[in-house]
């Protein structure tokens, strides 16, 4: 629905309160964090949430609050606005939360959306995907994509609230209130503690810093679920027991002092580029994050004391605060958070640059030189991204930065503070922060291709939500690579797509290969206008032929820069795979199905180094496959997904079930995972083991999804297993055409998982309707 005439633009730093109302209200929860007054910050049971509005400024998501009556008025409610909120989409709004459709560590077969009309029941699969598109459709936003939360991780909200309340940033009592509500609600119900992510086991890195969130924005510390939380924190140890990255913000509060901190030195970026350890070499999430966090470590910045930061020195540790010796703990961790221990090399390294370097060579102006150098790549990344940064967790570090070197009032502070809210979403548990500012081109890629697999997209009933999907990939295409490129160690880009939108501007080698066989697809079906010429699909290609590895694996953001040796400085210890770019099954699959759709339609162009480019692709994903058949999954859970892309690549090039043994090795391994009633289920546990899991819970219809569609791909010739997975989809979808949530799907880092709820419509249509392309005849229901 377009926007009503009146309603704002853009969320702001304080959402806006519009005039003429009669029911204003102060957003004054910040009183302590804005202005630090000793007036008591200002928290609510609940929000009413027929009043939130998702902004969609050309794929910018904010999440509005009108407090106004007649605003309200004027910007009603969307189908999708009341699907994201738990409310029901046919009656009049109400005030009232709705239950929840996937509950902390309970049933998670509970529907949320009742009122939608039944639509006619499915008698085969093509029957099915029609009522799922009916549906899914009604989630498509303004400007032709579909949005949807992307959270799990636990530790993105903490970040964006501590740099809040560093940097002075107002938190409205709105926002507050439903953080409170989502942090309440994912708290373990036993210790009352977080985890690493929302189905995770209780850990001192989720429970310090979300207990800190909690206080940040106005819970008192004798609130029942407080208490328990504590006890739990000083049961594990205290916060000294916390790993690096929560050291860190504790330490940017002055809830901690910076000695307990790692060295971060800034002066590793003034390393010649050829010195095999320098920061461009990591992977692009580690020195980005490694970018900010040199600069504050190195300045010893901390936010002004306050009453809460002061009470939080009492509440976090079970030593007097006076007497840690905060230095003796830097390696202090429990074992709950050591995912990824330290290194002796890296023990070896911090220990001569404290003893050595910090002391005794490192000198004011060989710092300021490191400060100085870093700020400009910070600057270049801000710029580049117009402060939307890579992710929420180098945003919130940039802010500070900008905060600690600008001041209050520069623009760099304020345009931080607007573009942080396009991180954060609110669902029917509350208010949570998104992996990035969105999933967009990645969702709506897998859309069309559903249409397609589906035999749909000359369908006319489809043909205006499919044409304003085109029109959104058309207007996300980066055009250009970005200024300075070399300078700051940025990947070529042109003609490439992003994960979420083209402001974040980061191209990744799948994101590029999905949204480059969606535009193929529709462009090439008759009835679809060519928005995307000739010479955008060929800057495409060139991108995507950059990603490649000598190895012949392709990377996710750019090609490796360094060996994986590289881990021995790993110092996150709550991830694995995290200092330099790995080859994934996922990322060169998607890239070989790409130029094997795009010589279909140009065989001329770049023929030859397509040609090479797939054959060395094709090897390594051949020497990935695990002994047992499958291939393990870096960004899915796990061997179930990524054996639905190797097998969708090997079809590409013609090898299938009957005349490949890798294939036949592929669908063998599924099919011994298919449970009695016919669904498949693998538990996120086995991304941190590499050692298939059973989820305990049962089959999962995303993952019964991605085997039926591996198997089809590569033709497996037995229809029976492949009827009894389409069964229990169909069995699952509801009466209004929707399916409801069930386990998290996604994962990076081996051991975080992360939301991927549009997953439950794409993959369960793509596969049901490839079902009914390929057996037309065949009897399901």
């Amino acid at each position: 629905m377009a926007r009503k005439k009146g309603t704002p633009v853009r969320m702001v730093v304080v959402p806006p309160v519009e005039k003429g109302s009669t029911k204003k209200r102060l957003s004054n929860i910040t009183s302590d964090s804005f202005g630090h007054s000793a007036k008591k910050a200002r928290i609510e049971d609940k929000t009413d949430y027929s009043r939130w509005r998702l902004h969609d400024d050309e794929s910018r998501h904010t999440w509005q609050y009108l407090e106004d009556d007649e605003a309200a008025k004027e910007w009603p409610q969307t189908h999708a606005d009341k699907y994201f909120l738990g409310l029901p989409l046919v009656r009049a709004s109400s005030a009232s939360r709705q239950p929840y459709s996937c509950p902390p560590f309970a049933d998670l077969s509970t529907p949320c959306l009742q009122d939608l009309p039944d639509l006619p029941t499915a008698q085969n699969p093509l029957d099915a995907v029609r009522n799922g598109l009916t549906f899914f459709e009604k989630l498509q936003l303004p400007s032709g994509h579909w949005g949807c939360d992307y959270g799990g991780p636990m530790f993105l909200l903490p970040g964006t609230v501590i740099s809040w309340y560093a940097t002075k940033t107002p938190i409205p009592w709105y926002y507050a209130t439903e953080i409170k509500n989502y942090l309440f609600a994912r708290a373990h119900p036993e210790d009352g503690g977080w985890g690493l992510h929302i189905e995770g086991e209780t850990s001192v890195f989720g429970t310090v810093l979300n207990y800190v969130t909690l206080r940040l924005v106005g819970v008192d510390a004798d609130h029942p679920n407080m208490v328990k939380a504590r006890a739990t924190i000083h049961k594990l140890g205290g916060a000294t027991h916390a790993p690096h990255w929560a050291k860190f913000w504790l330490s940017v509060l002055g809830v901690a002092k910076w000695d307990i901190v790692n060295p971060v030195p800034p002066e590793l970026w003034l390393l010649p580029d050829w010195v095999p350890i320098a920061p461009w070499r990591w992977w692009i999430h580690m020195r980005q994050v490694f970018l900010g966090m040199s600069y504050l470590w190195s300045k010893k910045w901390q936010a002004e004391e306050t009453d809460t930061i002061r009470s939080l020195r009492n509440e976090l540790f079970v030593e007097d605060w006076d007497t840690i010796n905060w230095a003796a703990n830097r390696n202090t961790i429990h074992p709950m958070d050591n995912y990824h221990p330290k290194s002796m090399v890296l023990n070896t390294i911090n220990w001569l640059l404290v003893n050595v370097w910090n002391p005794y060579l490192r000198t004011n102006s060989l710092a300021a030189k490191a400060e100085a150098w870093a700020s400009e790549l910070i600057n270049m990344e801000d710029l580049n991204t117009d402060y939307a940064d890579l992710a929420p967790v180098n945003a919130a570090m940039n802010l500070v930065c900008c905060y600690a070197r600008d001041g209050p009032d520069a623009y760099s502070v304020r345009r931080h503070r607007e573009r942080s809210h396009e991180f954060l979403w609110v669902q029917q548990e509350g208010l949570l922060c998104n992996g990035t500012n969105g999933v967009q081109c990645w969702d709506t890629a897998f859309a069309i291709q559903t249409m397609q697999d589906a035999g749909l997209t000359q369908d006319p009933r489809w043909r205006p939500m499919l044409m304003k999907a085109l029109e959104f990939l058309d207007r996300q295409q980066m055009r250009e690579n970005v200024k300075d490129q070399a300078k700051c160690y940025r990947q070529q880009r042109k003609g490439g797509w992003a994960f979420s939108n083209k402001d974040q501007g980061y191209a990744v080698s799948d994101c590029v290969s999905e949204a480059l066989k969606a535009v193929i697809i529709l462009q090439k079906t008759p009835g679809f206008k060519t928005l995307i010429s000739d010479q955008r699909i060929f800057d495409a290609i060139d991108t995507l032929l950059t990603y490649q590895n000598p190895s012949g694996g392709c990377s996710s953001y750019e090609p490796q820069r360094a060996g994986t040796w590289m881990e021995v400085l790993n110092a996150a210890e709550v991830f694995g795979n995290i200092m330099v770019e790995y080859e994934y099954p996922e990322c060169t699959t998607a890239v070989v199905t790409a130029l094997s759709l795009f010589s279909k339609h140009w065989p001329d162009y770049r023929s030859k180094d397509i040609r090479l480019f797939v054959d060395r692709a094709v090897k390594w994903i051949k020497s990935a496959q695990k002994p047992h058949g499958g291939w393990y999954g870096a960004w899915g859970i796990c061997f179930t997904y990524a054996t639905m892309f190797a097998l969708e690549s090997l079809a590409s090039i013609g090898e299938t079930y009957e005349t490949s043994e890798y294939s036949k090795r592929g669908c063998d391994f599924l099919l011994s995972k298919q449970r009695e009633d016919g669904g498949w289920s693998e538990h996120y546990k086995a991304c941190e083991t590499s050692e298939y899991h059973e989820h305990p819970s049962g089959s999962q219809v995303v993952m019964t999804s991605w085997a039926l569609i591996g198997l089809m791909k590569a033709k497996y010739p037995d229809v029976e297993p492949l009827k009894r997975g389409v069964k229990l989809i169909m069995e699952r979808q509801q009466p209004n055409g929707e399916w409801l949530q069930e386990a998290i799907e996604g994962v990076f880092n081996k051991s975080c998982m992360i939301s991927y709820p549009n997953y439950k419509f794409t993959f369960t249509m793509k596969a049901l309707g490839m079902f009914a392309h390929r057996y037309p005849d065949e009897k399901v229901v």
